[in-house]
């Protein structure tokens, strides 16, 4: 008798800065498709993406799931493309749900998003729109500041603006009337904050300006601000649910890409230690937020909140959250009801809605 089980094709890897983090998603998400009453819902077929962008069949993938972190060139088969997507690999044809687990660009963007649109296939995840206008952080925070949303002050600045010291030094003069110290410096298009630098002053400035302009021609520069952070998860399609509230705490200056994924480092309360009026708006913001950005699916919000002044700002979405052992998306559902086993499988139907 015909299986009546639905293929999910999980895809994992992928050209950006965080593949190894993409490779330990894939291994709990995976996991989780493979746990509980999920084996009897789901086959699963992993699909790897190199650091060329290639991509690679089921029994390379599986080998780099065991392997937990990225192949050496010489661990991988011959491949007949020298980087870049040519082709679905052979057994994909089978998937009737694809289920992305990738993180940054050509994977969050809205590009792969895009292949499996003109595929016909559903997807985990938002669309082609939110996933693009969520990962551009200057175009998230247009939205955002559109829609009235409360954010901390920005500047935008163009990496060609950087081209020498005359004109790196103008526009630090220009950020510094805008903004005061000490102000974040970020890749517009990169997430797990990839490429962010703390400025103090206009030495460290003009040093993370350089270092973002190597990554991304939009960079974002934020104020600083005293704040504690707060993460809350939504999940679905036609109605759009947020979970608990969680808070991230951090020995370290800022939550900065060691921080964030070296074990011991960082630690979560959830629920947060929170007046519920402050809780039930972080939750409302987090759904106008997704509804602005036109985000379904999955999306982690981030915010930031100063107990002093009672003032809440918005930071940003993440469309394709973490779900390595000390990611928040995965915690906040499981602090909310909804295990991990649950949890992939309503994402999974999510994309069929």
């Amino acid at each position: 008798m015909p299986s009546s089980r639905s293929c999910v094709g999980v895809v994992f890897g992928g050209e950006s800065e965080e593949h190894a983090i993409s490779i330990r998603s894939a291994i709990t998400v995976i996991g989780a498709l493979r746990s509980g009453m999920n084996p009897d819902l789901f086959e699963v077929i992993p699909l790897y993406i190199d650091q060329l962008g290639r991509w690679w069949p089921a029994s390379v993938a599986e080998a780099v799931l065991k392997q937990g972190h990225p192949p050496k060139s010489e661990q991988l088969p011959t491949h007949p493309a020298p980087k870049g997507f040519t082709k679905l690999p052979e057994g994909s044809e089978r998937v009737e749900v694809w289920y992305p687990v990738l993180h940054g660009p050509n994977g969050e963007d809205g590009t792969v998003q895009g292949l499996f649109s003109l595929m016909g296939k559903p997807f985990v995840g938002a669309g082609v729109l939110g996933s693009a206008l969520s990962m551009d952080k200057l175009a998230m925070k247009a939205a955002f500041a559109a829609a009235g949303l409360p954010q901390v002050p920005y500047a935008a600045v163009n990496a060609a603006d950087l081209i020498n010291n005359n004109s790196r030094e103008a526009v630090a003069k220009s950020l510094e009337a805008q903004l005061r110290y000490p102000c974040f410096v970020k890749p517009a298009n990169l997430g797990s904050s990839v490429g962010i630098s703390k400025a103090h002053n206009r030495e460290e400035l003009l040093g993370g300006l350089v270092t973002a302009a190597k990554l991304d021609q939009r960079i974002v520069v934020e104020q600083g601000v005293e704040a504690r952070e707060f993460e809350c998860a939504v999940l679905g399609k036609r109605e759009l649910r947020a979970s608990v509230v969680g808070e991230i705490r951090f020995d370290a200056d800022w939550y900065d890409y060691d921080t964030k994924y070296t074990e011991g480092c960082s630690h979560t309360l959830i629920p947060a230690p929170l007046p519920e009026e402050v809780e039930n708006q972080i939750r409302k913001l987090s759904l106008q937020a997704c509804h602005c950005v036109a985000v379904h699916g999955m999306a982690r919000v981030d915010f930031f909140y100063d107990d002093a002044l009672n003032e809440l700002w918005l930071n940003e979405i993440n469309t394709l959250p973490g779900f390595t052992s000390q990611s928040m998306y995965p915690m906040l559902w499981e602090a909310s009801g909804v295990t991990l086993e649950q949890l992939v499988a309503q994402l999974v139907a999510t994309a069929r809605e």
